[in-house]
């Protein structure tokens, strides 16, 4: 087995034009240079010759139609795309009747950025190609689909694709996809070995499939009591499931991925619409990123609920409690959190506390977050709050784990992640400037 990787056009749709390979040649253990549709690999004796020797190319790309997008273009599409009309995801009463008959009404804005999913693996894949059989060894979340993609890129009919699926060190979403199994298998046929494909932390994170960059708009009325008469909420993004699986798209093109949480909330909303319109980006790829739809329908949810909460000049937490009557296990997970959080206690000056609470995947969670702000004007997290019913735990250990995990992760996204692209190109390249929450930044931790 030789080891490869890849320098693949930086722009999305780009083509490879011309290599010069002569400096990357003289390497000692560099082995073959072969060109590809839209990348260059380099087979090497082993991971340092490959990567030197790729990074020696001298490589010149027609970038095609995408070379001048800009994230600001993506964000204006998503703007105009948001005075469409979309397709209902729910339309229950007359939220027209109701935003018309109060006289407070709330509107805000979220948006939320392209994200990657950087796993601390990066993306590789074994692949030999022999006449008879294509074998791969890699961690894949979807062996099927790594099968199919293999057989399509070797010529070979899918029963002669052998999958031997591995253990994934980390993947969040990513290994649901087979774009880099693909690539191993269009190097692997050119050469009589197996090919260990590896990609570089830079390649890694400049062609992710990432999570969606969302605009979310919302508009609701108060009565006297500060409660929602109406709901209004527009969702606009790129559809994951129209490319993933199209056959589970609902109606009109609703994808359920975007709508999750939004389209069914687990607050009393009479009054309630909610609508979602697709508006895929150009020169990026989008995929599921950890937590899927219920990450971006969470977030955007609690936000608007904590907005309307000042609004009302209600406490967050008793504005939740009125609106979660139907919902105890939502109640119980809120209370307790609240209560392990002292909640109502008071802070000194340059603290703060939010929270949130939702029901996904079966389960309730209530999060209580404690900051305060640095001398250098940034953000400590002093404590955080988690209280789950997950209903019937048989590994407590794994669901403190998730619950962690899951945290941490979110934390990073919260606080530092965020993809942009100038020119047509990710900016982002590696930890340096896509960076994850460190031991540093970490509320200490403590299960009960």
């Amino acid at each position: 087995m030789k080891i490869a990787t890849t320098r693949t056009c930086p722009v999305l749709g780009g083509t490879l034009a011309s290599v010069d390979d002569r400096e990357a040649r003289r390497i000692p253990g560099v082995r073959e240079i072969i060109p590809l549709k839209d990348a260059v690999a380099v087979i090497g004796d082993h991971t340092w010759a490959a990567i030197q020797g790729a990074r020696a190319l001298k490589v010149e790309w027609n970038f095609g139609d995408n070379a001048r997008l800009s994230s600001e273009q993506i964000e204006q599409a998503l703007r105009d795309a948001a005075d469409r009309d979309g397709a209902l995801a729910t339309d229950e009463g007359d939220i027209d009747a109701a935003l018309d008959g109060v006289d407070t009404q709330i509107e805000a804005e979220y948006e939320m950025p392209f994200l990657a999913h950087a796993a601390l693996e990066p993306m590789s894949c074994v692949a030999q190609v022999r006449v008879d059989a294509c074998e791969l060894w890699v961690g894949t979340q979807v062996p099927v689909m790594a099968q199919q993609a293999a057989a399509k890129v070797s010529g070979l009919p899918p029963e002669k694709v052998i999958v031997n699926n591995q253990l994934i060190g980390g993947a969040f979403g990513r290994r649901l996809e087979v774009d880099f199994i693909a690539q191993a298998v269009d190097i692997a046929r050119n050469v009589f070995y197996p090919v260990k494909l590896i990609w570089t932390r830079e390649e890694d994170t400049t062609h992710d499939l990432y999570r969606p960059h969302y605009l979310d708009r919302f508009r609701a009325g108060l009565d006297g009591n500060g409660l929602p008469v109406g709901w209004s909420h527009t969702i606009v993004g790129g559809s994951v499931m129209a490319r993933f699986s199209p056959q589970a798209l609902g109606e009109n093109g609703l994808d359920p991925d975007a709508i999750e949480i939004s389209a069914k909330p687990i607050y009393h909303l009479p009054n309630l619409r909610v609508r979602y319109v697709p508006e895929d980006p150009v020169a990026l790829r989008v995929s599921w990123w950890r937590g899927v739809g219920q990450l971006h329908g969470a977030y955007v949810v609690e936000g608007f609920i904590d907005e309307l909460a000042i609004a009302a000049e209600q406490d967050p937490v008793d504005y939740r409690l009125r609106l979660l009557q139907d919902q105890p296990r939502a109640q119980a997970v809120l209370r307790l959190a609240a209560e392990k959080a002292g909640w109502g206690q008071t802070l000194p000056d340059g603290h703060g506390r939010g929270v949130a609470v939702h029901q996904v995947f079966g389960s309730y969670l209530a999060t209580v977050v404690e900051l305060a702000t640095t001398p250098q004007g940034g953000l400590r997290i002093n404590r955080l709050i988690c209280a789950v019913d997950c209903g019937l735990a048989l590994n407590p250990t794994s669901v403190r784990s998730q619950i962690e995990g899951g945290t941490l992760f979110g934390l990073s996204a919260a606080l530092f992640n965020e993809v942009t692209v100038k020119d047509g190109h990710v900016q982002q390249s590696n930890f340096h400037d896509y960076r994850q929450i460190r031991i540093s930044d970490a509320p200490p931790s403590k299960f009960t």
